[in-house]
């Protein structure tokens, strides 16, 4: 695996004693144009960008993110404008990494190395996708790691000790821990649990952890970084969204990069006490 941005990201806020923000929005949401505004405002807050590949059927999403779906389909959002999208972000914004999450339809529809290429050369870190456990990512491991892509794998709640272990074997990049059973959106779990589950993966890799799903304050947040290497924030940007789509695309970004913005105020304020 070549030396990539998600790498130096990690690197930078370990020197920094913080935990990284990774900030999630769906591409295309609410259209594509609207969205390179959105995704590049959040970029310039963030250290790491996830942007969601739209699915018709995103099964692992909340009602927040499915609506986002949605709106960025309905508006005509393909894989070419989401690539698109990722060099936008790419160009102006270097030392941001980039993640694509998605469906497992995705790629499969597209050919796994045509997809593994695509997303290198529009400046891609990384590949989350949701409903490929480790167990099953052969098919998509050797095209993402030709093409110098990290693959992340999420691990919940519920996962054994043993798809811990075998995520922790597999996955590059960061393991990505969700803190909650069920969708995206719901409320974050309780804090003790999710900081023994945290060590319990330790164990097994020294990738970062990054943890995600529910985290809605900068509070939580706050919490959250005081062992996590990474806190991930989806759905509370994508209700800005929901709630504002008809603001012009200045105004909602605007909130957005407000909203991120105190995110990482409440990560950075952790430096001097980790």
């Amino acid at each position: 695996m070549i030396h990539n941005r998600l790498d130096e990201v990690f690197a930078r806020c370990r020197k920094q004693q913080r935990a990284a923000l990774v900030g999630y929005l769906t591409a295309g949401d609410p259209n594509p144009e609207t969205s390179a505004s959105l995704l590049e405002g959040l970029a310039g807050q963030v250290d790491i960008i996830e942007i969601g590949m739209p699915f018709s059927d995103p099964m692992a999403d909340g009602p927040v993110i499915q609506a986002a779906s949605e709106r960025a389909l309905a508006a005509g959002t393909h894989m070419a404008d989401v690539f698109a999208l990722v060099r936008h972000i790419n160009a102006r914004h270097p030392e941001t990494a980039i993640v694509l999450m998605g469906y497992a339809n995705t790629p499969y529809a597209m050919g796994v190395e045509r997809f593994a290429e695509q997303a290198r050369m529009s400046g891609a870190d990384g590949v989350l996708i949701v409903d490929l456990p480790p167990e099953e990512d052969d098919l998509l491991h050797a095209p993402l790691q030709r093409a110098g892509l990290h693959q992340i794998f999420l691990l919940a709640p519920t996962s054994s000790e043993r798809r811990i272990r075998l995520a922790a074997e597999k996955a590059t990049g960061f393991i990505y821990y969700v803190s909650l059973t069920g969708i995206t959106g719901a409320e974050m779990g309780a804090l003790d649990a999710i900081r023994k589950q945290c060590a319990l993966i330790r164990r097994h890799t020294e990738l970062p952890v990054c943890i995600g799903f529910g985290i809605k304050t900068p509070d939580q947040a706050r919490a959250v970084a005081e062992f996590a290497d990474g806190v991930v924030v989806g759905s509370a940007f994508v209700a800005e969204i929901a709630a504002h789509e008809h603001e012009p695309a200045e105004a909602l970004t605007s909130r957005i990069v407000e909203k991120a913005r105190g995110m990482r105020q409440a990560l950075e304020g952790r430096r001097d006490a980790r």
